[in-house]
């Protein structure tokens, strides 16, 4: 299954369904016990926020305050670039999970690297996950305008390609609840108050908050 409008509306409705139906089945989350793999740069590590104010622990938070039984593992690296996360992905996963959340590729761009050069190296661990059978949630992100509107095109086409090419639950970009009203500017000033990149409690909050029927699919796929 795959969600790729991140629009409001019907698929708003069909998010909340989903969640309904999932979270019904709590029980069944209670007698199988997930392992969740966070899988990231310094987003999914939590850098700059307390302990508990991470993306993984306020996940697992959720997750667990709804009935699951899972544990979320934190395997974010800040700085961590795609071909980092290659490299380091086979001793990550030496241990089986029952889903991995696939969040890399802004510091490529953060360094303008090759956008095609970010895609190889996500569709080789995206080949890794399918062979071992693990379902993926894979968070996309967004290219600049500053860069260049071919390398935004080529940036922004490399998840909605993997999305394509990948039987993966898709959230096509980590930071899509944190815009300004004009939906492409972030909104620094609640959300980024630091250093303009890296989100706050409130903002990891709210990026949870709508995430996690995605994370709910993904690991019932």
């Amino acid at each position: 299954m795959k969600f790729y409008s991140f629009r409001y509306g019907p698929f708003v409705g069909l998010c909340n369904a989903l969640l309904i139906i999932l979270l019904s089945g709590a029980s069944t989350l209670r007698a199988d016990p997930k392992t969740i793999v966070a899988f990231g740069d310094s987003l999914t590590q939590g850098f700059g926020l307390p302990v508990d104010a991470g993306f993984v622990p306020q996940m697992g938070a959720w997750l667990v305050a709804q009935g699951a039984s899972v544990r979320v593992v934190n395997a974010g690296v800040s700085g961590d670039t795609t071909a980092g996360g290659l490299a380091r992905l086979d001793w990550t996963l030496a241990e089986p999970a029952d889903l991995v959340i696939v969040n890399l590729g802004s510091n490529d761009m953060l360094r303008g690297l090759d956008p095609n050069l970010a895609y190889e190296n996500l569709k080789q661990i995206m080949d890794k996950l399918e062979a071992k059978n693990m379902s993926t949630l894979l968070i996309g992100h967004l290219g600049p305008l500053n860069y260049g509107a071919g390398y935004k095109a080529d940036y922004d086409g490399a998840f909605e390609k993997l999305a394509a090419s990948y039987d993966t639950v898709f959230y096509p970009f980590f930071f899509k609840m944190l815009m300004a009203s004009d939906g492409v500017t972030p909104n620094l000033q609640l959300y980024f108050p630091d250093d303009g990149m890296h989100p706050n409690a409130a903002g990891v909050q709210a990026v949870v908050d709508d995430m996690v029927a995605y994370d709910l699919s993904a690991l019932q796929h």
